[in-house]
């Protein structure tokens, strides 16, 4: 109760009780207020101490250059992405036009401000061991489920990712789910990413396919080191289930289900191609995979970290501290994870014994 001529009705109310004989303990109770509160009201007396409206600060951007800001976020290549998409891709053109924060300010004045994509926010973890500070250091891969035409009936879909720059280092899609087709798909990635014995570690969860025999004499025979995710953890493979679920929301991935095995591999031809060198990832800085896994992210990052010095430059007074961090994203962690105990085995070696 903050009107000033509420209080001073309560206050007489409370008043003309105490003359009546009451006590003002009691008084206040049947008002449903507390003692304390009556007197400090009465101690403050009843002028209006709300502060009035603040001054309007010396760098606020100007009608017309908020009305520039709204039609850029309202532009036709713009308008399906959040201020901290639009920023990068203005800067990788050249272009300053506001702060992430301020296109934030402008759209929740304008009440805008609502999510312009199929899918929530997700939610972010801190990661423990296990270190890439480089591309083909550790791989990621599962398998995930694609509806097919008949009810009931799935494509499998392979996919193995690098965690570092989040490229799809390979994948395939089958009407089953084996080991053997898990192994196949190692291979090729060693095959085109030309890793070396050694080189790689390859993260997985504890599904039948992960350690199938066949699966762990493969990486054995290719150098490569196996992880699985702990027992009863549930998210202790993000960076593939992150991808998956970036797969599905996509606004061209079927409502109902693909058509045929030979529909989902051409779906998935279109989306790896759109991932790799189009989609600027956010835990990127906002580049592409592709070029944070040749090394193209360095130049370009430095050009936006360019854009921005000069942009502060010319109106310093709309600056008061550094400019927007434009370093490369770090090396990545994976999660706790627990090393293999199973000693991978030749598939006519274990039938022989």
């Amino acid at each position: 109760m903050t009107n000033p001529e509420e209080r001073g009705r309560v206050l007489e109310l409370v008043a003309g009780a105490v003359r009546g004989g009451c006590r003002k303990a009691r008084a206040c109770e049947a008002l449903g207020l507390s003692l304390r509160t009556v007197q400090r009201w009465e101690g403050e007396g009843l002028d209006d101490r709300r502060r009035g409206t603040r001054a309007m600060p010396a760098n606020r951007l100007s009608a017309q250059e908020r009305a520039v800001v709204l039609s850029v976020l309202n532009a036709p290549a713009y308008r399906d992405k959040s201020p901290n998409q639009v920023v990068p891709l203005l800067a990788d053109q050249g272009h300053y036009v506001a702060s992430e924060s301020t296109m934030y300010r402008i759209l929740r004045d304008e009440e805008q401000l609502t999510h312009r994509e199929r899918s929530a926010p997700a939610r972010r973890y801190e990661p423990m061991p296990r270190v890439a500070s480089g591309p083909n250091r550790i791989w990621s891969w599962d398998i995930s489920y694609l509806r097919g035409p008949v009810r009931g009936m799935f494509y499998y879909l392979y996919l193995i990712v690098d965690l570092y720059s989040r490229k799809i280092v390979a994948w395939s899609v089958h009407e089953e789910e084996s080991a053997e087709l898990a192994s196949a798909l190692a291979r090729e990635a060693c095959y085109l990413e030309g890793v070396s014995p050694g080189d790689v570690v390859l993260h997985a969860d504890n599904g039948s396919p992960m350690k199938g025999a066949t699966m762990l004499a493969t990486l054995q025979r290719l150098g490569v080191v196996a992880s699985f995710s702990r027992p009863s953890v549930s998210d202790d493979n993000p960076f593939s289930e992150a991808l998956f679920r970036t797969l599905k929301y996509r606004p061209d991935y079927p409502d109902l289900a693909f058509e045929s095995l030979a529909a989902a591999r051409a779906w998935m031809e279109r989306f790896v191609v759109w991932y790799n060198t189009e989609h600027r990832h956010s835990g990127l800085k906002f580049v592409t995979p592709e070029q944070r896994h040749l090394g193209l992210d360095t130049d370009l990052l430095a050009h936006r970290h360019e854009v921005y010095q000069q942009a502060r430059d010319r109106h310093p007074e709309r600056w008061s501290r550094r400019t927007r961090n434009w370093q490369p994203a770090p090396a990545v962690t994976l999660p706790t994870y627990r090393p293999s105990k199973v000693t991978p085995t030749e598939p006519d070696a274990a039938q022989a014994a």
